[in-house]
């Protein structure tokens, strides 16, 4: 490859993938993705509520409802009694589920016995017994549980039931429960899903009841990992559909409207493509647009529905945009079978029902919409915060989705032939209220009831017959094996509170009708605060925990209009023009003008440096000295309120210095994102901890004297950063040793000294004063070591290798003059990710791959490593190989890239002959594919091999290099102790459902931070402080409450008070 000579003009970033401005009535649902929720719902109350009579009418035919399913309830038979009993609504339930599912999906016998120790130990057992109606549940909670079958216990047995089991345990051992969890598991299946095929589906779906309902069929299974699974998903809804069609075909009619009361097909876009996000846009609406057409003729062919599933809020309206795309095909004109749903939970509901009835009316349709509550509400709360968004997509209480549900109920309703109404709930006053809404105040008929198969049965066997509510309801129909069943009702029920409260609640006699019914319109009017007083707006997360800081603000990158400002605020950062040089008073920058280039294009120069003297040395080591004591003299607070001035300049100013991590640093758009919010939060941090620290404290002592505990600044501090994270772990670095009372000398590494530079300039605007904050780029020989030999540096914060900082030590520590100096390191890691056969596959490949090729891999806490049991290593290397096909390689200015360049020449050199040194040690996994212009910069393809152990690594090769390890169940001690003699201690993952093994590896491991089931980047300040042992630092940990005291010097100041005649204290006492 060769590096051209710079001559191009600088590229745009972002603007060459961003979608056209889009029409009125799609633009207004972009607009309203975080709306003010009080606001927002106050208005959907005016649209919820009923007038009086038919409210009253409406809450008389809810509890009517009650009463029915609660006669029906007490003739139930066993297996809808053990059903109950063990709900997902309680803890055992759960737990049965969560065994199930992982024992289904453990090859391993020893793994599985182990699973079965540690949980269902633990469940609250004695809880269910005396505490069904059915005498034959309490003697079949262990007779299931032990032997699969629904049999009575021996009086004994039932007296101490937890001691039988663990008795059982210990003399039959885990075989016999885990047979007995996986019979447990046939009658979850039988209950939960139609079929195991959707032949047995369909004929299942014609006997006894099942004959009553109208039927959407769900192929069952997880989202798509790589293109492999995308085509083996369309190929099975691709036969469903035959079948569907084949059995529909007998009883279709040529009826306009037909196609409503035939059956239909469920699908997940997810399910069929591996990319399906708002980031491969294109991608998306060319592959993804070409399936689910495909699926759509065929359906339409047959006469019958064809519905696309919600998913998360981030691909709302790219689903959409893919929908109204495929619907303008010719070939499906004049077919009104194609479903769209509608969250309920999402604020953007209304405007999403009012595009849906805009475009019927353009494209001359009738779309069935079919009304759900969400079933994704806590992981969206939880991506709010941890994405820094300004609010929420959701409503943060149930009771205002409720509101919701009703208020877009009616938009349904009133939007006459352009929208055919299907709701879908297990909510007897949500039936109710919708029944008088379309019945009674609009005469309508043309809607149906859906419901979840396996849920509601005895709720909607009073609301389908003509004598009842007269309404059809169609059963939202899984299909699929018990191994598929399992991660869905754990994901569609245990999410979906809002949906199970109410199944679970509505036999409960000791809970009055008139509660469980009662109109949520009534409830949010009464509300002192209508969000929920507990679920704090993502920017008092930490206020919310006792913690005085906001959280950081990020940018969502699936938002349309959010992107159009990002790319003109990124694209009129001054990228060519940019200039960096030493800033130290009483100096000017006199050395020649060397450019920088982009790492994704060397022909592009993106601004130019100036290097430091010796001169600029001294002379800054000169001012430091000098400053120091005036600014340790300025109380904490004053020093912290300029760190906090500092970081709302940066959150403010995010997508310039986005722009600089992307042309200098060769950061994506995500990572440009996360390197800001870092930044911002240590500046918050740091402050909120000088505040905290540098009070004095008073110690304990005898009466009449008085001891204090001060802290105050050491003196001078060097700070060497790394060019990985030239933001934020350079002002890291800087707002510690500055809000600990230091002058600070900032060096940062040679690739990033623009960041460095606006950094610098940027802190002195916040107010921190110029001699006490000074600037010196430079190369280590020159700058670095002139200054960690200096007698007159007390401390050095440095981050970068291992070798590095063992030269910063020696110098300190060869210095005949000064203080001891200070030296806190953090460098490299061997990072490993350990996955036992317990662990979800899927889950593992995702976040080993997260983990290896974020930021190039180029990250401290990288996964070098992945260790996988041998008994799932096959799964999971063919899962990782078809998921590294679909990562885009390419300019880290454009949303679709997922992997950008290494940093410079030097750092791919490594890598290469890393590659070159494998290719006779190692099997080859897989290498991704280097994307149209990567010739032009300095990238390597992520690449994976197999290795037969970790100690064929010698170092840590910084960049994406994965390397894989099995390793046997009985050799996890012995695979800690290799991952130990690395020497390195910075980072490991952990994959297991086994509390047990997790404790024990946690126990083991000489590392600085662990990640339990999920990736191992992106520590976050304040909540996961970051910092390794033995090879990988000295501590203490960035970002956590310790760091800042090592900045510090410690003070005892004792006082006798006695001492001016007497002990006025103890003399006043009184009595």
């Amino acid at each position: 490859m060769s590096i051209d000579s710079p001559t191009l003009s600088v590229a745009p970033i972002l603007s060459p993938e961003l979608a056209a401005p889009a029409p009125p009535a799609r633009a207004a649902i972009t607009a309203a993705w975080i709306r003010d929720e009080a606001t927002h719902v106050r208005g959907l109350l005016e649209q919820a509520r009923l007038p009086a009579a038919d409210r009253d009418a409406a809450q008389a035919v809810a509890a009517d409802l009650v009463r029915r399913v609660r006669a029906r309830a007490r003739n139930q038979g066993v297996v809808e009694a053990f059903m109950r009993q063990y709900d997902l609504g309680s803890e055992e339930g759960v737990l049965l589920m969560c065994v199930a599912e992982a024992l289904l999906r453990i090859p391993d016998q020893g793994t599985a016995d182990a699973l079965i120790r540690d949980k269902l130990g633990d469940a609250n057992w004695k809880r269910h017994l005396g505490q069904s109606d059915s005498v034959l549940v309490n003697a079949s909670t262990w007779g299931l549980m032990l032997t699969g079958k629904l049999v009575d216990l021996a009086d004994d047995t039932k007296r101490d039931v937890h001691g039988a089991f663990q008795r059982l345990v210990g003399r039959a051992g885990e075989p016999v429960i885990r047979l007995a969890v996986r019979q447990a598991m046939k009658i979850m299946g039988h209950q939960f899903v139609l079929g195991r095929t959707i032949d047995e589906a369909l004929a299942r779906s014609r006997k006894g009841e099942g004959a009553n309902y109208r039927y959407s069929f769900d192929m069952l299974g997880e989202g798509a990992l790589t293109t492999k699974d995308a085509l083996r998903y369309q190929e099975a809804y691709r036969s469903a559909i035959h079948a569907i069609g084949r059995d529909y075909a007998p009883h279709r009619t040529q009826a306009p409207d037909a196609v409503f009361g035939a059956p239909s097909i469920s699908v997940k876009l997810s399910a069929l493509h591996p990319r399906y996000e708002h980031a491969k846009r294109v991608r998306v609406l060319d592959e993804l647009g070409g399936r689910l057409l495909e699926l759509s003729q065929l359906a339409r062919q047959y006469g019958i529905g064809l519905t696309i599933d919600a998913e998360e809020t981030d691909r709302l309206e790219l689903s959409l945009d893919l929908i109204f795309q495929v619907l303008a095909d010719a070939s499906l004109r004049d077919w009104n079978g194609f479903g769209i749903v509608v969250q309920a939970y999402q604020k953007r509901a209304p405007f999403v029902i009012d595009y849906i009835a805009h475009m019927a009316g353009q494209l001359g349709r009738r779309i069935p919409v079919r009304l759900v509550k969400g079933a994704y509400w806590d992981a969206e709360i939880k991506r709010a915060q941890m994405d820094g968004q300004a609010g929420y997509p959701l409503f943060t209480r149930k009771q205002n989705t409720d509101v919701s549900y009703l208020a877009n109920a009616r938009r349904l309703l009133d939007a006459g032939e352009a929208i055919y109404p299907m709701f879908a709930t297990h909510n007897a006053q949500t039936i109710a209220t919708v029944h008088r809404m379309a019945r009674a105040m609009r005469g309508r008929r043309d809607f149906e009831f859906q419901k979840l198969h396996g849920m509601g049965d005895d709720l909607y066997a009073e609301v389908i017959p003509a004598d009842r509510l007269d309404v059809p309801c169609r059963v939202y129909a899984p299909v699929g094996s018990h191994e598929d069943l399992l991660p869905y009702l754990v994901r569609r029920l245990l999410e979906n509170g809002a949906n199970s409260s109410f199944v679970n609640r509505i036999t409960d006699e000791s809970i009055p009708v008139e509660e469980l019914i009662r109109d949520p319109v009534e409830f949010v009017s009464s509300l002192e605060h209508i969000q929920h007083p507990r679920i704090p707006l993502p920017v008092n997360l930490y206020r919310s925990q006792n913690q005085h800081r906001d959280n950081s603000m990020g940018i969502n990158l699936a938002n349309d209009d959010a992107l159009r400002e990002l790319a003109a605020a990124m694209n009129s950062a001054g990228a060519g023009s940019w200039t960096a040089g030493p800033l130290v008073p009483g100096t000017q920058p006199a050395g020649e003008k060397i450019a920088v280039t982009n790492p994704a294009d060397r022909r592009e120069v993106v601004g130019h440096w100036q290097a430091s003297t010796g001169a600029d040395v001294e002379r800054a080591l000169a001012n430091a000295v000098a400053a120091q004591p005036g600014w340790d003299a300025t109380p904490a607070g004053s020093r912290a309120a300029l760190l906090e001035h500092a970081a709302d300049l940066l959150e403010a100013r995010m997508p310039a210095y986005m722009a600089m991590c992307t042309k200098e640093a060769g950061k994506t758009l995500a990572d440009g994102i996360a390197e800001v919010r870092e930044a911002v939060d240590f500046l918050r941090y740091y402050a909120l901890q000088a505040r905290e620290h540098f009070a004095p404290i008073a110690l304990p002592g005898p009466t009449g004297e008085s001891n204090q505990l001060q802290l105050a600044g050491r003196g001078v501090f060097v700070c060497i950063s790394p060019w990985n994270f030239p933001l934020a772990i350079f002002l890291g670095q800087v707002a510690a040793a500055l809000a600990a009372g230091n002058a600070v000398i900032a060096k940062p590494a040679e690739q990033t000294n623009l960041i460095g530079f606006a950094a610098v300039q940027l802190m002195h605007e916040a107010g921190i004063p110029r001699d006490v904050l000074q600037y010196l780029p430079g190369d280590g020989a020159t700058v670095g070591a002139a200054l960690t030999r200096d007698p007159r540096v007390a401390g050095v914060c440095f981050t970068g290798s291992t070798e590095t900082a063992r030269l910063i030590n020696r110098a300190l520590a060869s210095r005949e003059a000064g203080p001891i100096a200070t030296l806190i390191a953090e460098t490299g890691g061997q990072n490993a990710m350990i996955a036992d056969s317990s662990s979800l596959p899927e889950q593992v490949v995702k976040d080993a791959l997260g983990s290896a090729f974020t930021s190039a891999g180029q990250r401290c806490s990288a996964a070098r490593v992945l260790l996988v049991q041998d008994d799932i290593a096959d799964k999971v290397i063919g899962m990782l190989a078809g998921a590294m096909a679909e990562l885009k390689v390419g300019d880290p200015g454009l949303p679709s890239t997922d992997v950008g360049p290494v940093i410079d020449l030097d750092a791919k050199c490594v890598l290469d002959e890393h590659a070159e040194k494998m290719q006779g040690a190692a099997r080859l996994i897989a290498r991704a594919t280097l994307g149209e212009g990567t010739q032009h910069g300095t990238f390597f393809a992520p690449t994976a091999w197999e290795l037969q152990s970790i100690a064929q690594l010698d170092r840590e090769k910084f960049g994406p290099a994965l390397h894989v390890v099995r390793w046997k169940a009985d050799e996890l001690d012995a695979l800690i102790d290799t991952i130990n003699a690395t020497g390195y201690g910075l980072t490991l993952g952990i994959h297991s459902r086994i509390d047990a093994t997790i404790d024990r590896i946690v126990a083991r491991a000489k590392v600085g931070n662990i990640y339990v089931n999920r990736n191992q980047i992106g520590a976050v300040v304040g909540v996961q402080p970051f910092g390794g042992q033995g090879l990988s630092g000295t501590g203490p940990k960035a970002g956590g409450p310790h760091y800042l005291p090592r900045f510090a010097t410690e003070k005892t100041v004792t006082v006798n008070t006695t001492a001016a005649g007497g002990n006025a204290s103890l003399l006043t006492l009184g009595d």
